[in-house]
């Protein structure tokens, strides 16, 4: 079980995170779209004693303005009886950073995985700089990870992590944790991804920053469970819980042809979406961590 600090609902993860890497467990981060999933997520964590992290992309910062995403995700932190980390993931743009590290987010992600290395190295450590002096801790990316839907865009360079950059990238920038392309893909709908344990080790010798693998839905659970001794401390996860949700709110449709009530329609999506992120994070062995 873990030993939180003094204030356990205290949402810089960064002391969680190292904990993860030494004691065989790896933290879920879901995507989250609205207070409808990201409410529920956190039930299932508090179900299963686990903490959890609360992902806000792009494509939701599209519906809703930053800060009013760190008010609802704060407000989730204030009422649960697990910690929860409100974090900002795959950000290019500084000014968008800032204004979530001023907004209350506890994290965030700067993506410089499309820059020239030395490039990704100094505005990362800009980001870094600028966190940091808010509290706030980041996350970073070296090497490329790839979409299956191609949501990158048509000039997106998917690539493999090396090794030695991994460490100099480290290094450099002080970042807290360092998403890795090790054969993860984004938006896999089936669990095809084949995952280069090799490479993942071969990172691990080059760095002690705590890694982080994205595009986990598409990682068979035998993969996933394989990575609990490793230098994972989270993967990222939302084509999941968004087919959860889906399929079943289009089954609803099918049985309810007339219906028109969201809260009738939503209740058994909202609760497959609860089951299935109990799943993950109990399969990534953070059941029973919060007593």
């Amino acid at each position: 079980m873990l030993t939180l600090p003094k204030n356990k609902f205290q949402p810089f993860f960064t002391d969680l995170m190292v904990k993860a890497v030494h004691e065989n467990h790896v933290f879920a981060g879901f995507n989250v779209f609205s207070l409808d999933d990201a409410y529920e997520i956190v039930k299932a964590a508090e179900q299963i004693g686990a903490p959890v992290m609360l992902m806000v992309n792009k494509l939701a910062v599209g519906l809703y303005p930053i800060e009013i995403w760190a008010d609802t995700l704060n407000m989730l932190t204030r009422h649960a009886s697990v910690p929860v980390c409100a974090h900002l993931d795959h950000t290019t743009d500084i000014g968008v950073i800032e204004r979530a590290c001023k907004a209350g987010f506890d994290s965030v992600m700067f993506d410089g995985s499309q820059l020239p290395l030395e490039e990704n190295i100094a505005q990362t450590r800009q980001v870094v700089a600028l966190a940091h002096g808010l509290g706030v801790a980041v996350e970073a990316e070296i090497g490329a990870v790839g979409y299956s839907d191609g949501a990158g865009g048509k000039d997106y360079k998917a690539a493999m992590t090396d090794p030695k950059e991994a460490g100099r990238f480290a290094r450099e920038t002080g970042v807290d944790w360092m998403a890795v392309s090790v054969g993860n893909v984004h938006r896999m709908e089936t669990q095809d991804a084949v995952i280069d344990f090799d490479l993942l080790c071969r990172i691990e010798r080059e760095t002690d920053v705590p890694l982080v693998l994205h595009g986990s839905t598409g990682i068979k659970d035998a993969d996933m469970e394989k990575l609990l001794p490793t230098h994972v401390c989270k993967v990222n996860i939302g084509t999941a819980l968004r087919m959860a949700f889906g399929n079943t709110l289009r089954g609803e449709f099918e049985k309810n042809p007339k219906a028109f009530d969201r809260t009738e329609l939503f209740a058994k999506p909202l609760q497959m979406v609860r089951e299935e992120a109990e799943k993950k994070m109990t399969m990534l062995g953070c059941k029973g961590l919060i007593g």
